[in-house]
């Protein structure tokens, strides 16, 4: 089974492109929702409130996603944290997800997350996927979505690698940018991967 990363800064629509290769039956472990389980494991909350304290976390043991959102996207020692305590975690994750699902049938398996590139996690995947999308347009959609400033939406996707230094250490690109018909290039890539080809998409 080839392992596939699929990743895109943020508003660039990974989850909609994801959503369409489960249509045409391709597993997808979701690595960002699974990351905000990891939280609730009870090693991650005491490491967790030994770094941050215990405000950490809310008086009903939920995350305090406002305040590690404050951390992580204003201090680099605190996301260098996150990333050591949680990522390799994940990767784990997705192998016991990998063998409980009994892909081997499968020819390749996508591995969503926004950070693979600037996590150095590259090395853990065959081949890569970009969803790219201009910024204009990604401000405007996490504005619909969360409701965020301006202001607040960039300084988060100031810790993001920008898509052109990203575009240079992927195999395939994905354009969502309003214009350009998703489906045809999903399943154009998804023939590539399937038949080793070359789709239109490719970087």
């Amino acid at each position: 089974m080839i392992k596939v990363g699929i990743t895109g800064n943020m508003g660039s629509g990974k989850s909609l492109v994801c959503s369409l290769f489960e249509q045409l039956d391709i597993p997808v472990f979701y690595a960002d929702d699974e990351a905000k389980s990891l939280y609730n494991e009870p090693q991650v909350k005491l490491r967790m409130k030994k770094q941050f304290g215990k405000s950490i976390y809310l008086s009903n043991g939920n995350l305090n996603k406002k305040k590690l959102s404050r951390l992580i996207f204003t201090d680099e020692l605190s996301m260098q944290f996150i990333r050591d305590l949680i990522y390799p975690e994940l990767h784990k994750k997705f192998d016991g997800w990998a063998a409980e699902k009994d892909l081997q049938h499968c020819k390749y398996a996508l591995y969503e997350a926004a950070l693979i590139l600037e996590n150095g996690f590259q090395k853990h995947f065959d081949k890569l996927i970009l969803v790219s999308a201009p910024e204009k347009l990604r401000i405007e959609r996490i504005k619909e979505r969360d409701k965020l400033s301006e202001k607040a939406i960039r300084a988060r996707m100031n810790k993001q690698w920008p898509e052109e230094k990203k575009l240079e250490l992927v195999d395939f690109v994905i354009v969502n940018d309003g214009s350009q018909m998703l489906i045809p290039q999903v399943i154009a890539l998804h023939r590539a991967l399937i038949m080793d080809g070359d789709p239109e998409t490719e970087a």
